[in-house]
Order: structure tokens, then C-alpha cells, then sequence
């Protein structure tokens, strides 16, 4: 498993910023940047996607399996305690590991996820994920990735920031994602149903921050209501995005800074 870092290594105070199903660790480049004048901050590539590797069997592409990396992770890296930010299955992660007793985690931001995943969203996102589509010229994956990520109000510059680094072109000259085709098979076989995880997230103690992006179908209104009314929850909404707000502008970051600094 890659990981990006940011800031002093020597630092005590770490935060992990983990993605959402089919991104990467660059995504919170932005964010990283801005934080690394407190925090020494880690980016991973979760297992099959960005620059690790893909595993063997498509099986183990579960929240056990993540969990394990990002323990042995913060282990190789020295951290005894840690400020999570997870971006939709990047929440979930720092979720399930905020739940486990003696849990390393301090503080916890949810990225546009809540503990209970709708069907329908999965439905949505089960339509595009594993295709592996080609593409003639980096152009054109972008405008493809554009079309079903509701990211909010981003630059030009930052829209390329996040197809560059999802993307990898092939010997031949085409453009395909960098995400292994095969977390899939396991994503598919549990979206025929809402997913349920409230058993975890009752489980958990420590200051949560749900983010929710305006318009999501993952986070919907009914469900950041029940994620408020956790003691100790707080919340913000992002505007005119749907899901995932991806934390690239000041406003976002100083949401997340006043949150951590707390």
C-alpha cells in the first residue's frame, strides 16, 4: 500500500485523509497542504487503487481488509493516535476503526457518508464502477469522470488535479483508470440492499464531524438528521454539491481546521 505525506515526520500529531471507493489519496492534496503547518498528514492509496498494488483475490476487497492495512499502516509510521478524515468509504474505514475498543482514533470527519448506505445510491454507483472504459486522450476520461461526480464547484485546474491522478495511460496511448475493475465483484454483491453499520456507529466515542454534500443521495437529509442527533456530532453542509464535497477550497478546510483544533 503507497501512501503521500505531508508535513514533519517527526511530527506527534498525525491526521490520515482516506478516500472514497474509486479515488486516491491525492484527492486531499489541498487539504494536506494546509494542514501540514499542524498536523504530519498521510494520504493512502487504499488497497487496488491509486499506486498500490491490486489484490489477487477480488474477495478480499473488504472493510476487514482496509482496516488491517490502515492499522499496519499507522504502525509503520510510528502513530499512536490519530485525526481521521474519510471521504465516503474512507469514512466508513475511520468509522469501523473509531468503533474498536482502545481505538487510536481522537477525532473523526465523515465525508458525505452516514452509517447506513442507501440502495439506491449503491445502484448509482454500481452503474459506472468496474466498466473500465478506454479513452482516447486524458480529455476525455475527465469528461467522463465530470459526468457521474457531482464534486461541487471546482476549477478547471482542480477538476484535472483529480482525473491525472485516478488515470494512467497505457503503452498504446489510451487513458484508462487506475482502480482495479475488480472491487467491483464484492461492491455488487452487497448493494442489493441499503448497508447497514449503525451497530459501529453507536459504538463509537469520540467527536464526530459529518460533512454532508447539499444535493447527495448517499447522505440524504433524513440520514444526517439521525447522524445529529448523536451526542457529540456535529455538522456541516457544503452547497450546490452532491457527493462527495472533495475539500479543495479555504471555506471547506477551515471547517475541518475548527473541528480538529477543538
Amino acid at each position: 500500500m503507497r501512501w503521500t505525506e505531508w508535513g514533519d515526520a517527526a511530527n506527534p500529531r498525525v491526521l490520515a485523509c482516506v478516500h472514497g471507493l474509486t479515488r486516491c489519496g491525492r484527492d486531499f492534496d489541498f487539504l494536506a497542504s494546509r494542514l501540514s503547518d499542524t498536523y504530519r498528514v498521510v494520504c493512502p492509496d487504499v488497497a487496488g487503487r491509486g499506486k498500490s498494488d491490486w489484490l489477487a483475490v477480488k474477495a478480499d476487497y473488504t472493510y476487514a481488509t482496509y482496516l488491517a492495512d490502515m492499522n499496519t499502516m499507522l504502525a509503520a509510521i510510528g502513530a499512536e493516535q490519530v485525526d481521521w478524515v474519510g471521504t465516503s468509504m474512507g469514512g466508513l474505514i475511520g468509522m469501523l476503526l473509531a468503533a474498536l475498543p482502545g481505538t487510536p482514533v481522537r477525532k473523526l470527519v465523515m465525508n458525505d457518508v452516514a452509517p447506513l448506505v442507501p440502495r439506491a445510491a449503491l445502484e448509482r454507483i454500481g452503474a459506472y464502477l468496474g466498466v473500465s472504459p478506454v479513452f482516447d486522450s486524458l480529455e476525455m476520461l475527465e469528461m467522463a469522470m465530470r459526468s457521474v461526480s457531482p464534486f461541487g464547484e471546482l476549477s478547471a485546474e482542480q477538476w484535472r488535479h483529480l482525473a491525472v491522478h485516478v488515470s494512467k495511460q497505457e503503452p498504446d496511448g489510451h487513458w484508462r483508470f487506475r482502480y482495479d475493475p475488480g472491487i467491483a465483484e464484492v461492491f455488487k454483491e452487497a448493494s442489493v440492499a441499503d448497508v447497514d453499520l449503525s451497530a459501529f456507529w453507536n459504538s463509537v466515542a469520540i467527536p464526530v464531524l459529518a460533512m454532508r454534500g447539499e444535493q447527495s443521495d448517499l447522505l440524504t437529509p433524513e440520514l444526517y438528521s439521525r447522524m445529529l442527533a448523536r451526542p457529540g456530532t456535529s455538522g456541516h453542509v457544503v452547497a450546490n454539491t452532491g457527493h462527495a464535497p472533495m475539500l479543495m477550497d479555504e471555506a471547506q478546510v477551515g471547517v475541518i481546521r475548527n473541528f480538529l483544533a477543538t
